[in-house]
């Protein structure tokens, strides 16, 4: 089937239409491509940069920026190469070096010499590598049940994963995150968005480098981990024992909340949780 390019762009405005705050959309230009970031939020407030999951687009935040922009000037990025608004330059995303400069280009786009990172799952990892890179540029840290970084995926999850990621398609996006969340929770317009990013014509993401624990043990920004505690993604109590090895970890556990549920299942509760973890001296 042939990606419906016009059916992706209005389900993503659908999805972008609930956000019940005013959104400034900006195109930032740089070797990578165009990358497309919905802002919300005082203009004079800090800044926080939401990188949503793999797959889910900067849209995915419907739920949490009411709560958000209380406190924050929220900066939601689309990643180029994945679905979404941003579009690829000549130079690809090709490798973990790439994908951490082209966050550093993001950042300098926005004006921003600093910010709080709050990424989930797929960039939750990206948030974590950045935060090992360049912790002068991240203030604060939240990371929404995230992947590869702390722990390894579960087998049940990559043996569910497998069709998706060897022949993606709307049909096979659906049954897993249908697996995943045991349906429950799903917004209907977010889920028809998702399905049809499945068939966007990209290249595999970059995938990158788990931290070892003396890597972690190095990471001093202030991090706040909140893990979704229906999660079949990977298993909680070794994401735990990783995030202990954050020398400024703390770390909170959603009940019932699955992980392709995030951020919008619970979403009251983690805008307080996060925002409590920001606001924070």
């Amino acid at each position: 089937m042939a990606y419906d390019a016009d059916g992706f762009l209005a389900a993503y405005d659908a999805v972008l239409s609930r956000w019940s705050v005013p959104v400034e959309m900006l195109e930032l230009v740089s070797e990578f491509g165009t990358t497309h970031v919905n802002a919300c939020g005082p203009a004079g407030a800090q800044p926080l940069v939401l990188l949503n999951g793999g797959g889910t687009t900067a849209a995915v935040w419907f739920a949490n920026v009411a709560g958000l922009s209380r406190v924050r000037r929220l900066y939601a990025v689309d990643r180029i190469g994945e679905p979404g608004g941003s579009q690829a330059g000549e130079r690809p995303i090709s490798s973990p070096a790439d994908l951490l400069d082209w966050l550093d280009g993001v950042l300098d786009g926005l004006g921003l010499p600093q910010a709080d990172l709050c990424g989930h799952s797929y960039g939750g990892s990206i948030a974590l590598s950045y935060a090992l890179r360049a912790p002068g540029r991240v203030a604060k840290l939240v990371l929404l049940d995230p992947t590869g970084c702390l722990a390894g995926f579960s087998a049940s999850y990559l043996l569910h994963a497998a069709p998706v990621l060897a022949r993606p398609n709307a049909a096979r996006a659906a049954k897993f995150l249908a697996w995943e969340t045991g349906g429950v929770g799903i917004d209907p317009a977010w889920l028809e968005l998702y399905k049809l990013g499945a068939e966007f014509p990209a290249a595999r993401p970059v995938t990158l480098k788990r931290p070892d624990s003396s890597e972690l043990a190095t990471c001093r920004v202030l991090t706040l981990v909140l893990l979704a505690g229906a999660s079949r993604a990977h298993d909680l109590r070794r994401v735990e024992a990783g995030a202990r090895l954050l020398p400024r970890a703390s770390v909170q556990t959603l009940p019932g909340v699955s992980h392709h549920g995030m951020p919008f299942i619970g979403a009251a509760e983690i805008n307080r949780a996060v925002a409590g973890f920001l606001c924070q001296p």
